[in-house]
């Protein structure tokens, strides 16, 4: 414990526009963006990391970028960063493959200091270790208008870095789960049936090659050649492919929001 919620408690107690909320362990920054941006209330949301790095004169700036040039979302962008090498490398190649994947050209996805509209905050989810991807599920939720703005990074002054080998592999592995959920989440058999269809009529074609060798020319012991298991594992996965789709299209098509959808405007109702 670092006494910060006795800090917090304390200005509370002395300006009620202080606020916070404290969670029974420690699940993770993800988890506390998402209950904070369901408490905000404010039209403009700031969100920065506690670890000293960012400067709160960067907020003026960004809130500005918000109301008067209509951003959506403005991420800081950490030009000259006081990290490690070990960290440094690995966020150079994670925000490359990031903006390649996502269409979206920022140079830092990952820093803490960002603003938003209200409304981003209450039409995302962030879970898991998604918290670096929050311009990335924005961006697809339609909040198109996402800038940036270059702020100053200060050397660490409390705790301690959790940036691995590990973060990093499972940073990848969540930015496939984000496109996958994305782009096939309403519609998986557009996945899952189009892989199986193919994966299967691979196996059949093999199946018909080997009957004709078989019935066709006389050749008998079909079992002893490869290619036979080959077309019937590629027969067998096509199939299982294709059911799976099937079964998440009928899980889909009976969830409960399965025809949310976000509405920017209504005029007239």
């Amino acid at each position: 414990m670092d006494g910060s919620w006795k800090k917090i408690e304390c200005l509370s107690g002395e300006n009620n526009n202080v606020k916070g909320i404290r969670m029974r362990r420690n699940y993770g920054k993800s988890a506390a963006l998402q209950i904070g941006f369901e408490a905000a209330q404010g039209d403009v949301v700031i969100t920065m990391d506690a670890d000293l790095q960012d400067s709160p004169d960067e907020i003026p700036e960004l809130y500005k970028m918000i109301t008067q040039e209509n951003f959506d979302l403005v991420s800081g962008w950490k030009k000259k960063r006081y990290d490690p090498i070990t960290k440094t490398i690995p966020t150079k190649i994670f925000n490359w493959a990031t903006r390649k994947m996502s269409g979206i050209h920022l140079h830092d996805f990952n820093c803490g200091l960002k603003a938003y509209k209200n409304e981003v905050v209450k039409n995302i989810d962030v879970y898991g270790e998604m918290h670096r991807y929050i311009p990335v599920i924005a961006g697809w939720a339609g909040f198109r208008k996402i800038g940036e703005k270059e702020v100053q990074h200060q050397k660490r002054k409390y705790g301690k870095t959790k940036f691995g080998l590990e973060r990093f592999i499972n940073g990848f592995l969540d930015l496939l789960s984000i496109g996958f959920v994305v782009k096939f989440g309403k519609r998986p058999m557009h996945l899952f049936g189009l892989l199986g269809t193919i994966i299967f009529f691979f196996g059949f074609v093999v199946a018909c090659y080997l009957a004709y060798l078989k019935f066709g020319l006389g050749i008998v012991k079909m079992t002893d050649r490869p290619l036979f298991y080959f077309g019937l594992l590629a027969m067998i996965v096509g199939a299982q492919l294709f059911l799976t789709g099937f079964i998440a299209e009928l899980i889909v098509r009976h969830s409960p929001d399965k025809n949310k959808y976000q509405i920017e405007k209504k005029v007239g109702l």
